[in-house]
């Protein structure tokens, strides 16, 4: 299976590695320094926050007022949704974007995180940044190691069994997959309590035992049981989604280093293995800015607001280089995505 997209096939010959006069990715921090892009933008994220939370008491004072009527149900997918602005909230305070502070940050992470959210602001963070570091690095980028799905063609020749069916069918079954994802980034962050220094780890598991009890006193409250589980299955369903939805385009189908073969500076570690995808204000929304994947790996603690800023500077400079930046829409996004999960489980259909 290849691993390499069409884009990337055409790079010019003798591109792999940095060139002789020291970084490629100097004299685009550079520019991006002297026009104020890494500067945090503290009013810009106050009234995110603020809108935020008034708008999941909102929704939550509408759950209570909608009572035990299936009508309510329709206020599952607007909190899903909300939920997804909040789930990008932490993100953000997680790469400090929002707050120089890392007390601040870690603050504003565990109360959208575990609190709101009901998952490990410490466990997602440590995988986060493990991928930031290596994206798509097969040996190194938890994101592509094999579980329930695979992402080359050597993690997909030993798969066997019930994986083996998965693996055949995992781009039919992304997206109903991601449906899952909700509950299962609950269960890993209580998983991960148990790596957590004691301090740490009695923090955390105060707010993720606070959210449990908290939703669930909202819901069993408002509603008789069986309609507090729908609301609850609809919710985390929608939301998983979402998240997906997000993270879908980022890398999937793109570049994945050779674990031997030349060693990438940061620019091209970063440019090569992201995408980008176009569209305007109501999709920088949707996406949370990780639509501007290219911009954030590269400058991660750069607040979203001025990824979309960075962009053309980035663009520019890889033009310049004769690096490839991979765009494309929404909707494509997930047909190269999807067809690259597909490609690699060509070879088991096959068979």
């Amino acid at each position: 299976m290849s691993q390499t997209t069409p884009a990337l096939a055409a790079r010019p010959r003798g591109t792999s590695g940095s060139p002789p006069g020291g970084s490629e990715f100097t004299p685009l921090l550079r520019a991006v320094k002297g026009q104020g892009l890494l500067e945090r933008r503290h009013g810009w994220y106050a009234r995110v926050i603020a809108l935020n939370a008034l708008t999941l008491a909102a929704v939550g004072t509408g759950i209570v007022l909608a009572g035990n009527s299936w009508w309510t149900l329709l206020l599952a997918p607007v909190l899903a949704v909300v939920c997804a602005r909040t789930a990008f909230i932490g993100h953000d305070a997680g790469h400090a974007q929002i707050a120089g502070d890392k007390a601040v940050g870690r603050l504003i992470g565990l109360v959208h995180a575990n609190l709101l959210l009901g998952m490990s602001f410490s466990w997602w963070n440590r995988k986060h940044n493990r991928h930031h570091a290596n994206p798509n690095h097969i040996d190194k980028d938890p994101d592509v190691a094999a579980d329930v799905l695979v992402f080359t063609g050597e993690q997909a020749k030993v798969r066997t069994g019930f994986r083996r069916w998965l693996t055949r069918h995992q781009a039919w079954l992304f997206f109903p997959l991601t449906l899952l994802e909700g509950i299962a980034l609950k269960i890993h962050g209580f998983r991960d309590l148990r790596r957590q220094s004691p301090r740490e780890r009695s923090v955390e598991a105060l707010l993720l035992i606070g959210h449990v009890v908290g939703y669930a006193a909202l819901l069993l409250t408002a509603m008789s049981p069986g309609k507090a589980l729908v609301f609850a299955v609809l919710h985390q369903a929608l939301f998983g989604l979402h998240l997906g939805l997000s993270f879908a385009p980022n890398h999937k189908g793109m570049e994945m280093p050779d674990p031997d073969g030349v060693s990438w500076g940061h620019l091209r570690r970063q440019v090569l293995t992201s995408r980008n995808v176009r569209g305007g204000a109501v999709t920088d929304w949707f996406l949370g800015g990780l639509n501007y994947q290219i911009e954030h790996h590269l400058f991660p603690s750069m607040p979203r607001p001025h990824l979309r800023l960075a962009r053309p500077l980035v663009r520019a400079h890889c033009r310049e280089l004769g690096i490839p930046y991979a765009e494309t829409g929404l909707v494509d996004s997930y047909r190269q995505a999807l067809g690259h999960m597909h490609e690699v489980g060509e070879p088991l259909r096959a068979g």
